[in-house]
């Protein structure tokens, strides 16, 4: 059911935040609890390796849900283009959770031998393939029930849902780790979250059955054939894809890094116990969640680029600092200190740069442009970054290498950023927005 059109737009805008917010919420709480869970996942599924062996085809497995991105982003983004945003983000959801339930109910390597990795494996790649369709049309969405005025706003309730459904994540499993044994972890509790993250199907279809389509085609249009989306945005956009992927490297590397690796550091490396470091995880999500709506405003104020270039700054000078304090004084405060101080500089990096990217492009093509530029990046340096962090430590003998690569990386991107137009206040449908600069 469609809101009414004659309701003013500000309420509209207001359930479609909403809508759009708890559902991609769910999804990225499917989509990570995987991660938190890598350690007693190791163990079931991955038994004949040693405990780094294990963690590394976890934290493998975990980065192969991102491999399958980039042909998610293409192919729902090109749907989304042609049969509208809403039906998009319903396919997603209905995908994820069919990965959720083959993780929840797949047996493990002692009942079912090398089949049981290779189901999970198959169940990332389906939830990886709905993660790459899912933040293109949903962000394109947001952007497109805005005004030149408030699109950072808008858009920053898409990585609002993320720290959302990351905090939700980190909370679950960290309750499950703190009152149950060991023995019942393994043997049931790590079922529970991804039982849990099957309820996106259908409260995920209910609250979007009520959003608002924004792209409207009429019948002409739906059945005059059209150039393929992927076609049109590498041909006609090709630099703007290549530089956009290189600007989201920091900020998808930053991400994947402070969220998802940091609580496998905190115990593996830092000896910290499991609770500890999943409320570390819970207060980035919380903070992505709390502060995302205020940087997004300040974005359409202060310009996009501004904010993602001195944030990058701010966090190439912090991070080695950081990660020497936290080797240095391994204990829980110190931990939250410097998650806390990652979040802030990775929400203030992350909302103009994921506002950006649909803006890029033109109505047509949006969706496919957003969300082939977001999965590639996060395919190629975010998914993969807990295992290239994981391998550094182990190679190079020093606790500090991720810090390394997470400055090396966001150093990178400051590249792209350079080459990309920043339309913050601009109308991105106007009919010269998107020529060549």
């Amino acid at each position: 059911m469609s809101i009414p059109s004659t309701q003013p737009s500000s309420a509209r805008r207001r359930q479609t935040i909403v809508a759009t917010t708890i559902g991609n919420g769910l999804e990225f709480f499917d989509f990570t609890v995987y991660g938190f869970l890598a350690l007693v996942i190791g163990k079931l599924f991955f038994p004949t390796f040693n405990s780094y062996g294990q963690l590394l085809l976890t934290v493998a497995s975990f980065g192969v849900g991102f491999v399958m991105r980039p042909l998610g982003g293409i192919v729902i983004g090109a749907y989304a283009d042609r049969a509208g945003r809403k039906k998009a983000m319903t396919l997603t959801i209905f995908l994820m959770a069919l990965g959720c339930a083959l993780i929840a109910f797949t047996p493990t390597y002692a009942a079912i031998g090398v089949a049981a990795p290779i189901v999970i494996v198959l169940a990332r790649l389906i939830q990886g393939f709905s993660a790459g369709g899912e933040v293109g049309a949903s962000t394109t969405l947001l952007v497109e029930h805005a005004t030149p005025a408030n699109r950072g706003y808008m858009a920053s309730w898409q990585f609002a849902s993320q720290g959302l459904g990351v905090m939700l994540g980190a909370i679950v499993v960290g309750a499950l780790t703190f009152s149950l044994t060991p023995e019942a972890m393994q043997s049931w509790g790590w079922r529970v979250p991804f039982i849990i993250g099957m309820l996106i199907a259908p409260v995920g279809m209910y609250i979007r059955r009520h959003l608002e389509e924004s792209l409207h085609i009429s019948p002409e249009q739906a059945a005059a054939p059209r150039e393929s989306s992927l076609k049109i945005v590498c041909t006609q956009h090709g630099k703007t894809v290549l530089a956009a992927i290189l600007a989201i490297v920091g900020g998808t590397t930053a991400a994947y890094v402070v969220t998802f690796y940091m609580p496998t550091y905190a115990v593996r490396e830092l000896g910290l116990t499991p609770s500890v470091a999943l409320f570390g995880a819970a207060l980035t999500g919380l903070l992505s969640f709390a502060l995302a709506p205020f940087v997004g405003k300040l974005s359409d104020i202060v310009g996009r680029k501004t904010l993602i270039f001195w944030s990058r700054i701010v966090m190439a000078i912090l991070i080695y600092p950081g990660f020497l304090w936290l080797n240095a004084s391994p204990t829980p405060l110190v931990l939250f200190v410097v998650l806390g101080v990652f979040s802030v500089g990775l929400v203030v990096q992350t909302v103009p740069g994921i506002t950006m990217l649909p803006e890029m492009f033109p109505k047509r093509v949006r969706a496919s442009g957003m969300s082939l530029v977001y999965s590639v990046g996060v395919a190629l340096f975010g998914g993969f970054a807990p295992f290239i962090s994981t391998w550094l430590v182990n190679a190079t003998g020093s606790k500090l290498a991720p810090a390394w690569y997470l400055v090396a990386m966001t150093v990178i991107s400051l590249f792209g950023l350079i080459w990309l137009r920043d339309h913050t206040g601009r109308d991105i449908d106007a009919a010269d927005a998107h020529a060549p600069a």
